[in-house]
Formats: structure tokens, sequence, C-alpha cells
């Protein structure tokens, strides 16, 4: 029986592959094929077993593509500068510089041996001056053009580390390296506005050969939103709440506000009695992560600031609330509320906040339940409990309402409506 000796033979061809030069792209390359991996954090001991699972994915596409005839440019770098290869060197005591070199000294002996095939005279390292002083002057390009600018904006902060987290460095509400409590804090910080590619985003996506779930991802992540910014004033006050929405078709039923504990006019909103109340709810809150304010599932808490708005579509009173579902950046960070949203819904019904339904089902099936607020229909409907727009249908109501006066302006990006919102205030 014949063995196949792999450390021989393939190291044999790795380094005949590196002596002829392989996999070194051309530098006038002819049907020109790019194909690029997620440079790896330089930042552990080695590879891990996710790093080849990736990676040999590409390196598939990659000889599949010059068996074909293409000219490939498959590199690989290393992502250096950062977070991690920053909490690396705190862990070992060894300076980010030292430390990095060596870990990428073994990372690209580790994936050498592994036998892809990358162009390494393409290799990166993006904590070089050579590669930073390429990322400064593209961001100065986008400065100059309005594609960068700052804002406040809740993070996710871990005071032992004196850093911003990821959500996805948020364990059960701690710092995934420290244990420490992880807090809500609002920070200045630099944002790039991708809102202004949505529209060509989105078209783009159609064009793509890719599983209907994973388009379908990538248009929430770009998060483009048809609808209109409508204006609440407060009672006995010279304040205005805005509020976007894409639900302009439920607004007669709108029965509360609800506000982040974020929200810049919320120290101007709360009456005395309730300042002690708000106070407390807002420093639980500081505790709790985006992605668990978020979550369906999760408990509804809120606090009733004492103030009220008026409803620009009937000019009826409605009470505001602060609840952590609703996000200071998303938006801007404000909702009316109403019988046709799950959260709203469910919110109401905890706090004992009376709602009204103004749609029914357009297929005519029995509302009684809908009507009883027995259940929460969240649909397109025909509206009724809504002035002259009784008997639309959510779409008529949608294309009309937001004509209606001075009150109501139709707009088409709700993360755009939130920074020009604070941009002038």
């Amino acid at each position: 029986m014949t063995w196949y000796d792999h450390e021989k033979i393939e190291k044999k061809w790795q380094e005949e592959w590196e002596r002829k030069s392989v996999f070194r792209t051309r530098e006038k390359p002819k049907r020109p094929f790019y194909c690029l991996d997620m440079f790896p954090y330089p930042s552990a001991a080695g590879l891990h077993v996710g790093h080849p699972e990736g990676y040999t994915a590409t390196d598939i596409v990659s000889r599949f593509q010059r068996m074909k005839g293409r000219d490939v440019l498959h590199p690989m770098g290393w992502d250096s500068f950062g977070l991690p290869a920053e909490n690396y060197a705190i862990k070992t005591g060894i300076h980010p510089k030292v430390s990095t070199a060596k870990s990428i000294e073994t990372f690209r002996r580790q994936i050498k041996s592994l036998g892809f095939s990358y162009d390494w005279e393409r290799e990166i390292n993006t904590a070089s001056p050579e590669y930073m002083k390429w990322t400064q002057w593209f961001f100065l390009v986008m400065l100059k053009r309005g594609l960068a600018y700052r804002k406040k904006a809740s993070v996710n902060w871990c005071e032992s580390c004196q850093t911003v987290l990821a959500n996805e460095q948020v364990v059960n509400g701690k710092c995934e390296r420290s244990g420490d409590e992880v807090v809500q804090k609002e920070l200045e910080q630099w944002f790039f506005r991708v809102t202004a590619y949505a529209e060509e985003l989105l078209n783009d996506l159609d064009g793509l050969d890719y599983p209907e779930r994973l388009k379908m991802l990538q248009r929430n992540w770009i998060g483009k939103s048809d609808g209109a910014l409508l204006h609440f004033p407060v009672l006995d006050s010279n304040d205005v709440i805005d509020v976007f929405t894409t639900r302009v078709d439920t607004l007669f039923g709108a029965t509360f506000l609800v506000l982040a504990p974020e929200h810049p006019l919320i120290q101007r909103l709360v009456t005395p009695d309730q300042q002690e109340d708000v106070r407390v709810y807002i420093q639980k809150t500081k505790g709790v992560t985006a992605i668990e304010r978020t979550n369906l599932t999760r408990e509804k808490t809120g606090v009733f600031t004492g103030a009220h708005v008026t409803n620009p579509a009937n000019g009826e009173q409605l009470p505001v609330w602060i609840a952590d579902f609703v996000l200071a950046d998303y938006g801007t960070g404000a909702v009316f509320a109403d019988a046709h949203d799950e959260r709203d819904f469910e919110f109401a019904k905890q706090f004992d906040i009376p709602l009204k339904p103004t749609l029914r089902p357009i297929d005519g099936s029995d509302d009684s339940a809908i009507r009883n607020l027995e259940m929460c229909y969240s649909g397109d409907g025909i509206l009724y409990n809504s002035g002259e727009f009784d008997g639309m249908t959510s779409e008529e109501a949608r294309k009309a309402e937001p004509r209606r006066g001075e009150a109501i302006y139709r707009f088409s990006n709700k993360q755009e409506i939130a920074s020009s919102l604070r941009s002038s205030q």
C-alpha cells in the first residue's frame, strides 16, 4: 500500500509554486477576476478553524477561474490596526508593534502551509504607514464630499477598557474581555453617510446571483424607508417632537408617543412629579445593549413623562412615554404608537394605555377580534376612525396624508432624517 506523504509532497509543490510565482497577478491582466478574503486579525497565537474554512471556499473559486483562463488577483493581508491587536498586547504585556509582527509571521507560515493560491507579492498590513496614508487620504476625500460626518450616538461602553464595544463583544451585559458591566454612553463619533448610496445599492441587489434570503438581509441593512416626517407640538410648550414613520396610514389611531431614553427633549418634557421615576428608568436602560432593546420577545419597560403632545392629524392629545425599545439613532428617536404595531400593542396592554384600531383587513374577513383589541393587526388594510380618509386603503392613505398642511412632510430615509434634525437643533 502506498501512503500519501503530505508533509513531503505538499511542501515540495508549495515551494515550487513560490519559486515560479505561479499565483502572481500580471500587471496588465487579461479578463481579470478579483477574489478578496476578510483579512484576519493577527492578535492571537495563530489561526483558528474558522480561518481555513472561509479561505478554502475562496481558493476553490480562484483556482476555478484560473482554469477558465482568467487572471485572478487573490491577495492576503492583515487587519492589524485596531482593538483586537491592542487588547492582545495588553493581555500579554508586549508592545503591539512587536506582538503583531510576531503574530503575522505565524499566521503567514500557517496559511502558506495550507497551500492556498494567494499572490504574496500583494500582501498588505493595515498598521503599516504605507497602508495608513491611503486610508487617511480616502477619509479626507469622503469628508470633503460630505460623506463623513460627526454626531453623537449611544454606544456600548466598558469603563475598565475605556473603549467602545461592538454588540458582539457584549456577553450577557458584560465586556467579553474584562468581564465588567457594559453601559450605554452617548459619545460623539465619526459616521459614513452610506444612505447617500441607498437607492443605488438596493437597485444593484436585483442583478446579483445571491439567495433571496441574503438579498433581504442586505436590504434591511441598507435601511431605506419611504415615509413621512410628522411634527407633534408639545402642550404648554414651544417644543415639537419629530417622528418619522412608514405607517402614516395609522396616524389617526395614535394614542400615545414613545421616546428613546436618550432623546434630547426629555429633560424639558418631564413634569416635576415624574422626574424621579424618569431618572431611575433612564439609569436602568444604560446597561442594556441595542440588540437586547430591540428583541421582540423581551418584556417591555417604560415610564410616563407627564407631558402630552397634539396629534397633527386630528388634534387629539397624546401622552408621552419613554421606552428603551425605541433607539435614539434610528429615525428620530421617537415613534407614535397605535393598535397596529406589535410592540406598541404589547406596550399599551402592559401599561393600560388606551388603543384605537383604525384598520380592517382588505379581504373583508371578520375583524371583531381587531376591533375588540384581542389581537394586533399589523398589515395594510382599509381605514376607519380616520376622518375624511375612511374607506381608503393603506396605500391610498400613505399617498394622501403627507399633503395635509405644513405639519407633515415626505422623506425617503429615516437615517438621513435623524442626522438632519440633530444638525439643525
